[in-house]
Formats: C-alpha cells, structure tokens, sequence
C-alpha cells in the first residue's frame, strides 16, 4: 500500500505591515528636510567653484550664483606658474603624510594601552589626556619648546605639538575595547606577545577606526597653517596654505610685484575662491575612498566609552 505524499508545513504568514498614512507623511517630510539640507550643503561649495573661474566684474556684481560667468583663469594661471607654489604643494604632502603616520602610531599605541581596564595607573594616564582638552601651555611656552628642541625648521614642528589628538584617542580607546577579549586571550595562549596581538590580531580588525581617524587627522594637518607660520622661517619650507594666506595678503594689498594691474584686480576678486578650491581638492579626491568606513567607525568607537 503506497502512502501518501505529505504535504509540506504550513508555515505562518508574516504579517505584511502596511504603510499608513503617518508613515507617508513622515517620509515625505523627512525627504524634503534632507533634500534642503544637501542642497544648503552643496551650493557654497558649488559658488566657490564658480567664482574660481568667474571674471572680476561679475564676481564684484554679485552676478555669479552657480555656473561661471565672465570665464577666465587669470589667478590659476598666476597660481601654476610660480614655482614656489609647487614646492610649497610638495611640502604640504610631505608634511601631511609624515604627521599623520606619526599621529596614528602614537594614538594607537596609547589607546591600546588605555584599553586595558586591569592596567595601574590607567585612570591617571586618562586624566593626563584629557586635561590637555581644557588646559594647554600657551603660545609662547610652546614656540620656546620647540625651539629650545632644534625643531624649528623642520616637519617636526608640525608633527609632533599636534601628534595626538585627544578626541580621536577616545574614540580609539573605546572601539579596542569593543573588542572580544577572548580573542587576544586565545593569541596569548598561543603564544603571540603584547605587540603581536596588537599587530596581528587588533588591527586588522580595526580597520573602519583607522580609516576614520586617518581622514580625521590628515584632513587636519592638510588645512593646518598656523604652526608653519609660526615654527617656520624660510618660504621653500612653508607648506601651500601658508602660500595661500600670503598670496590673500598681496592681493588685498597691492603686491605681487611684477603682475599686470588687470591681473592683480582679477586675483584680488577671486582669491579666496581659488584658495579654498586649491586646498579642498586633494581631499575631496580620498574621501570617496573613505567613506564606507567614515560612519562605521565612530559609531563602532562609541559602541562603549
């Protein structure tokens, strides 16, 4: 006697769950607040660009919104010609990729450590970090250590004042801690010492936080020009911003020696365009690189803290 096929198991519906009337609403409002939110974001940076390439007569009219108008590269072309402009370039590169390998391993290596609830004197060497949040030597403490040290002159004034940043060391801290511990017990039972769980165990898994606090810190080296103005006193050594600044100064004042009188009014009109477009290029080009772990990993380092 053949048996009957069984039938398969009925399994419960999930219940579908409808959108209501709120929920359109909400959405709809949600979407326009955010459509005015990206476009109030985008469009100074969209004018900037245009009045880069506008003509000084339309710029001074207020006629330049978000296309170029009056077209001409005078101050790019004064800008790219000078040769000091491209060794200033040259340093801000050097400068910004040596301060921030020296900022990541100093950070990284003091928020491990502060993430180890059973280590003495953790909690002193928190309050030294975050007390320089709130206090600090001053200018002039500052400038006579750094140049009591030899460091003027050099990528070291800009790198090590401004190694660590205590904001990103407790954003660090807090994403090792987040950590299963029970993975570097494991390494440790296998044999691995504190830097081999550190270098082969914490970091690969850290990479979101890393990504995060590179940006973060080669963003702020990139703009920094204060420091070189300060700690610096040979132009073949200042970095682009600096060039810039000066550039801004001999505009607005007549210099540039040298330099047409129509060109110095045309530099004079657009200057601070040209300026910010020169300087936010480089990192408007990585950023795209970085952003799928922007996001991630600050909220992964403010999982606990």
């Amino acid at each position: 006697m053949v048996s009957p096929p069984l039938s398969p198991p009925v399994r419960p519906r999930t219940p579908v769950h409808r959108r209501t009337r709120g929920d359109r609403v909400f959405q709809g409002v949600n979407g326009v607040i955010l459509t005015l939110v990206v476009l109030v974001t985008l469009y100074p940076f969209v004018n900037i660009v245009a009045r880069s390439f506008s003509g000084e007569r339309q710029i001074r009219a207020g006629e330049v919104t978000l296309w170029p108008k009056g077209f001409n590269l005078t101050t790019y072309d004064i800008v790219f010609q000078d040769a000091m402009f491209w060794r200033n370039y040259a340093n801000t590169v050097f400068y910004t990729v040596v301060s921030t390998v020296v900022a990541m391993v100093l950070t990284t290596c003091y928020a491990y450590v502060l993430s180890k609830r059973n280590l003495k004197g953790r909690g002193v060497l928190v309050g030294v970090a975050v007390f320089t949040m709130f206090f600090s030597g001053g200018l002039i403490p500052n400038y006579v250590l750094v140049t009591s040290l030899g460091l003027k002159n050099s990528v070291w004034a800009i790198a090590l004042p401004n190694a660590i940043s205590v904001f990103n060391l407790l954003v660090m801290k807090a994403f090792f801690e987040s950590l299963p511990t029970e993975l570097e017990e494991a390494a440790e039972i296998d044999g691995l010492s504190t830097y081999g769980i550190l270098l082969r165990i914490v970091l690969p898994l850290s990479k979101a936080v890393i990504a995060t606090m590179v940006l973060f810190y080669s963003v702020s080296f990139w703009n920094s020009w204060f420091s070189a103005y300060l700690y610096m006193d040979r132009t073949e050594l200042m970095p682009v911003t600096v060039y810039l600044r000066n550039l801004i100064s001999g505009a607005t004042t007549g210099g540039n020696a040298g330099a047409a009188t129509e060109q110095l009014s045309q530099v004079g009109a657009n200057i601070q365009a040209v300026t910010i477009v020169l300087t936010a290029l480089p990192i408007l080009c990585v950023y795209p690189f970085v952003q799928r772990y922007f996001v991630s990993g600050v909220m992964l380092g403010a999982v606990k803290g």
